[in-house]
């Protein structure tokens, strides 16, 4: 005769409890546009580091031949690769440079501003609107030794070159190209940054006397930095992976002067249909982005912190 063992009221209950299922609302609602996230991002990623150790065929279907390290070794021993790196890193500094200057300049005597400012910035923000593709047009034909404008202003001033046919001319011209369409971002970035500082902090230093360049040292600046830095963060992304303008106006050229990285990867790739080596490019750009990305949430969580 068997007895059966009396069950106490917690295992009762956990007995008689209902099991949750492993995905709630949220994510049932959530894993569509997840497993889409996941097709378009995860999978491509993969395919494509298994193309930078592949000599890819194109003829009679897409074919993978393993050939281990050797698009890798290219990488770190092609001249013109680390030229193109070089010329990336110098595009970088002055675009992302000149556009936070102007930007912030700019911003700060918007903020000064009282009547017109919705119009001035509107105006302003008209460049930042424009396909960077019709940018590089515009700047193409503006340029022109023939009939463009800026190349009659600078033949009154003494200069008879032509502005895009000169290594130096060709690549100033495309950075300034670059500038003049993405400042207008950083001025409304910091101008959203300015309308936070508040304005009882700016009128005691004004009472106490502060000259207008303490102001913006130790109260302005200090209060709008993490805004500066998400500003040039989005910059940073952008300026890196950089392609349209100089395609539309250079190709890379005159003599290679203006092919960075991203010019360089597509003709690569669509050029020369070498994939594989086109993969380790694309690959090694991700990191560079990446570790810039990453340089800059660090000082964003520092500065977080420290406050």
């Amino acid at each position: 005769m068997t007895h059966a063992v009396p069950l106490d009221r917690s295992t009762k209950q956990k007995a008689t409890a209902p099991r949750e299922p492993r995905l709630g609302f949220e994510g049932k609602m959530m894993s569509p546009g997840l497993l889409l996230l996941a097709a378009l991002s995860i999978a491509p990623f993969f395919a494509l580091i298994a193309m930078s150790f592949s000599r890819v065929r194109l003829l009679g279907g897409v074919q993978l031949d393993l050939v281990g390290f050797a698009n890798w070794v290219r990488f770190f021993t092609d001249i013109d690769m680390w030229m193109s790196w070089l010329r990336t890193v110098v595009y970088f500094v002055l675009t992302v440079g000149l556009e936070m200057a102007l930007g912030v300049g700019i911003a700060l005597c918007l903020y000064r501003v009282l009547r017109g400012r919705n119009i001035m910035l509107s105006l302003l923000l008209l460049p930042m609107f424009a396909a960077p593709s019709i940018v590089g047009l515009l700047g193409r034909y503006l340029t022109d030794s023939t009939f463009g404008l800026y190349a009659w202003v600078l033949r009154s001033l003494g200069y008879t070159g032509d502005i895009l046919g000169s290594p130096v001319s060709a690549f100033a011209a495309v950075v300034l190209m670059d500038v003049w369409e993405w400042t207008p971002l950083i001025a409304l970035i910091t101008l959203a940054g300015l309308s936070s500082v508040p304005q009882s902090v700016r009128e005691a230093a004004a009472v106490d006397g502060a000259p207008g360049w303490m102001t913006l040292r130790y109260i302005i600046f200090p209060a709008i930095s993490n805004v500066l830095l998400v500003a040039l963060l989005i910059r940073s992304m952008d300026a890196i992976r950089y392609f349209d303008i100089i395609w539309v106006t250079t190709n890379g050229g005159p003599a290679d002067a203006t092919k960075i990285v991203p010019v360089l990867l597509y003709e690569t790739a669509f050029r020369f249909f070498n994939l594989g080596y086109a993969a380790a490019i694309g690959l090694a750009m991700l990191a560079f982005s990446i570790f810039i990305a990453r340089t800059f949430v660090r000082l964003l969580d520092v500065r977080g912190l420290t406050r």
